[in-house]
């Protein structure tokens, strides 16, 4: 594992140890020269390759015939900001252990660990790859889609932007609600040369795989909402046993009205805006009335999924998703006049009831005397049937 240069006269080592610490003496003619030798090695839990959350543990160990000194260690990160592990020593000083806080996708990159003493003066940095493989917005998303829309999930991975080479693979499943069984869409793997292969799994869900995506992206497409279409989409990586996720949460809106169709004059009609699933505390339904005025404004209460306005003109109707005051998403419902004939004919047809009705029930009132007289007569003839007969019995006995 040695070498010298026979020019120079250089004494080179290869694959240096701890064991190769020590004192070197060189000696030509009446000469002799000794040179100290100072070894630190430096490791990282699982080999610098982490998921997200995951708690790193450096190990800094050091040897040399001389005393060994206290040493001052300083951590950058891959942003060169100081990063404060907690750290444990021996004794002897001869081992460090660091342990840092949760990685995150960012953390990915060349860190820094500055070694410094006074005595001997040592200022030696000591850099090492932390590689987090992740999702570039691993925080919850939530995306709002109409009914009979298209819409496009995507989940975009770091392993190209961190050069990872190691095979890793994932799933991506989707379930309406917390609680539901969780339904596999899609499964997929990376080869350690960064090779993407992918496989649907359901058939009954209705998606589709853009094939211009991005090499390092999982994509799906839904090329028409449904409102059950709603729900949680996870996406999730799997390296030696380890397990990351991120989710999408997926809320669907529709307007619909109550009755169906144009609306005739002096009749009403009901708005309904409605939301798949409940929404945060900072969002809410408002119907508005284009070119109308405040009073034609209406918003849900909080954690309400399901806004109702009623009116009794026709007119352009929106109804306006609002996150933190911001419009995320909103659906126009335009409501027709009936023509006059139909107004007319609806006019007529009520009259025409009302008039069919008071008629049933006139008829209803007289079957019913009728009904009632018949039945006092035939009670009086009855009671006369046995008076006549209660007389010819006392004839008889007389």
């Amino acid at each position: 594992r040695s070498e010298i240069d026979s020019n120079s006269k250089q004494l080179k080592v290869l694959d240096l140890r701890l064991s190769d610490a020590g004192i070197y003496t060189c000696e030509y003619g009446s000469h002799t020269v000794r040179i100290s030798l100072h070894v630190f090695k430096l490791t990282i839990s699982l080999d610098g390759h982490f998921l997200p959350n995951e708690v790193p543990e450096l190990t800094l160990m050091q040897n040399s015939s001389s005393p060994l000194p206290n040493l001052n260690i300083t951590l950058f990160n891959s942003n060169n900001n100081i990063v404060r592990p907690k750290l444990l020593q021996d004794k002897t000083h001869q081992k460090y252990i660091m342990k840092l806080e949760q990685l995150e996708a960012a953390d990915s990159g060349t860190w820094m660990c500055h070694i410094h003493a006074d005595s001997p003066l040592i200022n030696q940095n000591i850099s090492f790859e932390v590689k987090v493989l992740g999702f570039q917005n691993p925080d919850l998303k939530r995306k709002y889609a109409t009914v009979d829309s298209a819409v496009v999930l995507s989940w975009p991975l770091n392993f190209q932007k961190i050069k990872w080479k190691e095979g890793f693979r994932g799933q991506l499943n989707w379930k309406q609600q917390e609680s539901a069984t969780a339904h596999e869409l899609l499964e997929f793997n990376v080869t350690a040369q960064g090779e993407k292969h992918e496989t649907k799994k359901s058939s009954h869900f209705r998606f589709e795989i853009p094939e211009s995506k991005p090499e390092s992206t999982i994509e799906v497409k839904l090329p028409k909402v449904h409102f059950n279409h709603s729900g949680q989409y996870q996406c999730q990586l799997a390296y030696n046993r380890r397990y990351t996720r991120s989710k999408i949460e997926l809320v669907v809106v529709k307007v619909s009205a109550n009755p169906v169709g144009p609306l005739p004059r002096g009749a009403k009609m009901t708005l309904i805006c409605q939301v798949s699933s409940l929404l945060a505390s900072n969002a809410h339904l408002c119907w508005e009335r284009v070119n109308g005025t405040q009073m034609d404004i209406k918003k849900s209460k909080q954690y309400e999924t399901k806004l109702e306005v009623n009116i009794s003109a026709a007119g352009l109707w929106n109804c306006h998703l609002i996150e933190d005051n911001e419009r995320k998403i909103s659906l126009n419902y335009l409501v027709e006049e009936a023509p006059v004939w139909i107004s007319y004919a609806v006019t007529g047809a009520s009259i025409g009831g009302s008039v069919l009705a008071f008629g049933l029930a006139c008829l209803c009132i007289t079957s019913g005397i009728s009904w009632q007289r018949r039945r006092q007569r035939a009670k009086k003839m009855i009671r006369a049937r046995q008076y006549l007969l209660e007389n010819k019995t006392c004839q008889c006995q007389q």
